[in-house]
């Protein structure tokens, strides 16, 4: 029960707090920005099977490489790609989350 409220709480939760404590005047705009990162999870489809419950994504899924995530990190640098960043930053955090608890 505790593991897909973290997970999720994670996904949803934590961009939309970031977005109204980081960007008050537009935050609607950064959550929504930011819940973009969740398309990653598009190289989910990619896996045989695609969803397995025992599998973390973290080092398994091409956009869950370590080279993708330092990448992700470096968007958070210049102000034009900060958002998108973020959001990105955050989806792995809650996918570090999910993991911790296998």
């Amino acid at each position: 029960m505790i593991q897909p409220l973290a997970h999720y709480g994670c996904h949803f939760l934590l961009p939309l707090l970031v977005a109204v404590l980081c960007f008050k005047s537009n935050w609607k705009k950064a959550y929504l920005i930011m819940l973009a990162g969740l398309l990653i999870d598009l190289d989910h489809l990619l896996a045989t099977p695609v969803f397995d419950p025992n599998r973390c994504s973290i080092g398994f899924h091409p956009l869950h490489s370590s080279f993708a995530i330092l990448f992700y990190i470096f968007l958070c640098i210049p102000k034009t790609s900060r958002l998108v960043g973020l959001g990105l930053v955050i989806h792995i955090v809650a996918d570090m989350v999910d993991c911790s608890f296998m």
